[in-house]
């Protein structure tokens, strides 16, 4: 699928793909202390305010909240969806449940030139379909830290030789402005499979 964007990278979330699983009551809510430290909720449960399709102004209506998740309930009307806010370096937090044999991803720096590339996996630390998974980034000029369920996938610098050299030696280093971006917007993918998200919460670094 060839596509205009540019994001740094889309973490697979397949179906194989543990965190504590927060109270009902706190899903989708900011503690005092979340406030204190300058977290973001980027999804309040009752609203698909803050995002839109990729180089839409709307939301299609495959994406559609219900009981308090964001859901891709069809993936064939749904396509990716991007925040309305542009993120630099940040840690993210985001939960996600994917069914069987479903396929989604999360992307970052995601601008509006580019191309669309996937990626593979290296580690196994998710729970199967239908359970919740957990999902940490770290992403910052010194170091980003990608996470699933407390396990580290990866931990790289982006832009270092090791970085570059990784890139030239992928699958991406036929596009040419892969990784390239400083800031872009965070982004869902909606066209693989069914999959909902809860508790998306951001905070810029």
């Amino acid at each position: 699928m060839t596509t205009t964007r540019s994001f740094l990278f889309a973490l697979a979330l397949v179906p194989t793909l543990g965190f504590a699983a927060p109270d009902d009551a706190n899903v989708n809510t900011l503690t005092a202390a979340e406030k204190s430290a300058g977290w973001k909720l980027l999804f309040d449960g009752k609203s698909l305010t803050g995002w839109h399709n990729f180089k839409k102004d709307d939301v299609r209506p495959g994406w559609q909240v219900k009981d308090g998740l964001l859901v891709c309930a069809d993936p064939h009307n749904a396509g990716d969806i991007v925040t309305t806010e542009q993120f630099g370096a940040f840690e993210l937090n985001i939960d996600y449940n994917i069914s069987e044999g479903g396929n989604s991803g999360i992307m970052f720096h995601v601008t509006d030139e580019g191309v669309d590339p996937k990626t593979g996996k290296i580690l196994d630390a998710t729970k199967p379909a239908g359970e919740w998974n957990h999902v940490r980034l770290v992403v910052t000029p010194e170091k980003c830290i990608h996470e699933i369920n407390g396990v580290k996938y990866f931990e790289y610098v982006m832009g270092s030789d090791d970085f570059k050299e990784r890139v030239a030696k992928s699958k991406f280093a036929s596009m040419p402005l892969f990784a390239k971006a400083a800031k872009g917007y965070l982004a869902l993918q909606g066209d693989h499979g069914s999959v909902s998200f809860r508790n998306i919460k951001v905070r810029p670094l």
